[in-house]
């Protein structure tokens, strides 16, 4: 007997894949085979705790953190017979490679997701997976990126006090490398659509992942008054710091003495906190515009 609900019970079997989930489908079983083929490597050098690691890693952070809520239908809402069975496929193989440091519970659940003949044991079950191709490879950099992305929209949302259930838009400034995942990307941020823009727009706020620039309107969604005191506090606690960065680096006692090395990454401090003062600035200039 299935631990799992069958797909009759899920609701209608004929449902159409939502695009979201063939896209989170294709990456996961690409990382599957990538972090099997890391553990393999791992094994066979007797480094047990860091494979241990590895498969708590994709087990927790990217099947149950990302990939579920990728295919995740909306409340009340069945899911689809594909999606539905390559979770399962997926929940199989991830007991196998979790198998070596947990042998009971993943006994127990092994023989409850699906029907099991009386003589089966999951310790009987060989683990064998292909090594990612390039194309498997480069999917999994650019949903890493994609994941950037989502978090860089979360992250807004977090500072500006915007709810989850709010829709939002995103606007890609220049062109969009990653419209292939604009489903996932979507569903995940909740937005209700994304838009390339030649400029961001003037009340928008963004964020870069790699060399790509993104932002997301904010329109009412925020209080003006309170956002400029906010960063008015930020740019004063930033101007004491680059207040007391300064005056570390015209001493010519520690010039003179501190280490190369020291000395740059001051110098580091200087330029990162000019370039948010400036930043700051111009944040503050566009909200009293409004």
């Amino acid at each position: 007997m299935e631990c799992f609900p069958s797909c009759s019970r899920l609701g209608d079997c004929d449902i159409d894949q939502p695009e979201a989930n063939k896209i989170a489908i294709k990456w996961f079983d690409a990382k599957l085979k990538e972090v099997n083929a890391e553990m393999e490597e791992q094994f066979k050098s007797y480094r047990i705790s860091e494979a241990l690691m590895t498969v708590y890693k994709l087990f927790w952070d990217e099947f149950s953190s990302w990939y579920l809520e990728m295919i995740k239908p909306e409340y009340g809402k069945p899911i689809d017979k594909q999606t539905y069975e390559a979770t399962l496929r997926f929940f199989d193989t991830l007991l196998k490679m979790l198998h070596p440091f947990m042998p009971f519970i993943t006994e127990e659940l092994w023989q409850h997701i699906f029907d099991r003949k009386g003589n089966e044991s999951i310790m009987l079950e060989k683990l064998e997976l292909a090594q990612p191709t390039d194309e498997e490879k480069t999917l999994i950099v650019k949903i890493e990126n994609m994941k950037q992305i989502v978090g860089g929209i979360r992250t807004i949302r977090n500072q500006k006090n915007i709810a989850p259930k709010i829709a939002l838009s995103l606007e890609v400034v220049g062109k969009n490398n990653y419209e292939t995942y604009n489903a996932v990307i979507a569903k995940m941020a909740n937005l209700e659509n994304i838009n390339v823009v030649a400029e961001k727009s003037s009340d928008a706020s963004a964020f870069m992942v790699g060399t790509d620039g993104f932002a997301v309107p904010l329109g009412n969604l925020i209080d003006v008054k309170a956002e400029i005191e906010k960063l008015e506090k930020e740019l004063a606690h930033l101007e004491g710091f680059l207040k007391g960065v300064k005056a570390k680096l015209s001493n010519d006692n520690f010039v003179a003495h501190a280490p190369e090395a020291v000395i740059a990454k001051e110098r580091k401090k200087q330029s990162d906190s000019e370039e948010k003062i400036e930043a700051i600035k111009a944040n503050i200039e566009e909200l009293k515009k409004k």
